[in-house]
């Protein structure tokens, strides 16, 4: 069954420039997506590259990622603050080719303490009772 989530994305390094005074809040570089696709088969935060673009992101790195189509060259890109369901979160993206759909992987909702419910989608941890608790590593 596929799900999609409400998620809200800002360039990091701009929400850093506006916290050392360089840059005006109105400034930093947003976008929302209201259908990305909660995909528990990949890793991370997968953008493709126009809103990699829109937001402004800088190339860290070419990274060997394997995908459902096999193996390929990827690029990983600064960080992001990412919103979902009123959780925050930053992580670095990696770029997917223009027409792909925005892809939520496990680490975000590990990292967000949320769990896919067949029938619900996109839910808090239920294990927590709602509480966000953070594994510690």
């Amino acid at each position: 069954m596929r799900h999609t989530t409400h998620i809200e994305l800002e360039n990091l390094y701009d929400l850093v420039a506006v916290k050392l005074g360089v840059m005006n809040p109105e400034e930093v570089r947003r976008l929302t997506v209201t259908d990305a696709l909660v995909d528990t088969g990949a890793t991370g935060l997968c953008l493709p590259t126009p809103l990699i673009e829109q937001l402004g992101l800088t190339p860290i790195e070419m990274r060997r990622a394997r995908t459902a189509t096999g193996i390929v060259d990827r690029v990983l890109y600064s960080e992001v603050q990412f919103t979902i369901l009123e959780r925050t979160g930053t992580m670095q993206i990696t770029d997917l080719p223009e027409g792909s759909p925005v892809l939520v992987g496990h680490m975000v909702l590990e990292h967000l303490d949320l769990c896919v419910d067949i029938k619900e989608g996109l839910i808090y941890n239920p294990a927590h009772d709602g509480e966000w608790i953070t594994e510690i590593l």
